[in-house]
């Protein structure tokens, strides 16, 4: 959950390059490329599986045809309801409710 949070608030910041490790040459000399395959990751994270890409168009992008969208939305979790605490020796316990999605809701359409 950090690592999504972090990735969601370096790209609404457009600081992706930040991501890509220091001390890989390769990933330095290829930057671009590595950034694009985030803001892909990102465009296939939407949380409205109707936004994300098909596979298809992630070939195309990766190929350089075409480009990430850029109307996104970087809130990738999953919405949760309210937690419910339950007491164990003065502590709080929270349990999270969601509603598992089928693989093909989070696939989107073919």
């Amino acid at each position: 959950m950090h690592l999504l949070h972090f990735f969601m608030k370096k790209i609404k910041e457009f600081q992706l390059l930040d991501l890509i490790d220091t001390y890989n040459e390769d990933m330095q000399l290829h930057g671009a490329e590595v950034v694009n395959m985030m803001r892909v990751a990102a465009w296939c994270l939407q949380h409205d599986f109707k936004k994300r890409p098909s596979m298809s168009m992630v070939v195309k992008v990766l190929e350089g045809d075409v480009n990430v969208e850029f109307d996104l939305d970087y809130y990738f979790l999953n919405p949760t309801l309210p937690s419910m605490g339950t007491g164990v020796d003065n502590q709080e316990e929270h349990l999270v409710v969601v509603t598992p999605l089928s693989p093909s809701i989070l696939s989107g359409p073919r």
